[in-house]
């Protein structure tokens, strides 16, 4: 994998000749470099496909995560973003560029470490559902309009774009019937984020975007970030695995979860994460939303 002419000019302007450039595998959207540059390393992404103002999003999240996790969880630094729609450059491709965090191994206290800073960022929240901007999950459009309820938001600005965009594709990720039963039930079910106001999220919390420094410290990266209940980034850690019971059990040491979501609130989270995947990479994930669906109304 080679740097682009234009991606190579622009990050040398901030710092310095880049003496190498090494490719980083882990992601499927975007191509990614470990750089040598006059100022050391770096992590850069670059893409010549993505949509306006995909980067820069995604930096104002992490600048905004880092702030909040305020050492509890290490978030890298950012060190520039490019966005050719905002610059004024069609043609050259949209880039993000990133401290470089050292890979190690887990440390013994990873998990807590991880349960107690996850903790940490949900309590820090200051503002209603919803975010200052839209942004993107993966590559698709993520809407963060304000709402007053929180099964408001969920319903209109998550499952129902999600669910819109999965049937005109032609899937069909459960019964009609059942999915109108399960919006018009949100209210009921969804309470308790009412109850417990909004949290800081991470938003794409799965565990390929959590790494282990080389300090054996947890960091998290590729944030989807807004301000929701705190559950859907658990729900999300449930969906694929790889987070260990000790992580749950610092959380809930931290912040005890209310009543019911094992139950039925995880799974009508879980769905919006499966509706993504079935719109990015197919009907493999069909049968698994429909067992959402069945596991939410049950």
């Amino acid at each position: 994998m080679t740097l682009p002419a234009a991606v190579r000019g622009r990050v040398e302007e901030r710092l310095g000749p880049v003496r190498s450039a090494a490719p980083v595998g882990g992601g499927c959207i975007n191509r990614a470099l470990r750089l040598e540059t006059g100022n050391g390393a770096a992590f850069l992404k670059y893409n010549p496909n993505a949509p306006a103002g995909f980067f820069p999003a995604e930096a104002r999240a992490l600048e905004r995560l880092r702030s909040a996790a305020a050492g509890e969880l290490r978030v890298p630094r950012v060190l520039g973003a490019f966005d050719p729609a905002e610059e004024g450059a069609p043609g050259e491709p949209a880039w993000l560029l990133l401290e470089w965090v050292e890979p190690g191994r887990r440390g013994p206290d990873f998990d807590e470490r991880l349960g107690r800073g996850l903790a940490a960022l949900h309590a820090s929240a200051d503002g209603g559902w919803g975010w200052e901007e839209d942004n993107f999950i993966g590559p698709l459009p993520q809407a963060n309009p304000p709402a007053r309820r929180w099964a408001d938001f969920w319903r209109e600005h998550r499952l129902e774009p999600r669910l819109r965009a999965v049937r005109e594709a032609g899937y069909t990720p459960g019964p009609r019937e059942e999915w109108d039963h399960l919006l018009d039930a949100l209210p009921e079910l969804l309470g308790a984020g009412d109850e417990d106001g909004p949290s800081l999220l991470h938003g794409d919390l799965w565990g390929g975007n959590v790494l282990a420094a080389a300090g054996g410290e947890p960091c998290v990266v590729d944030p989807a970030a807004y301000r929701g209940h705190r559950e859907v980034d658990l729900a999300m850690t449930e969906l694929f695995g790889g987070f260990g019971a000790r992580f749950y059990a610092a959380y809930e040491e931290a912040r005890p979860l209310r009543p019911g979501y094992r139950k039925g609130r995880r799974a009508v989270y879980q769905l919006y994460y499966l509706l993504v995947h079935v719109e990015l990479f197919g009907g493999g994930y069909v049968a698994q939303t429909r067992a959402a669906l069945r596991e939410a109304l049950a």
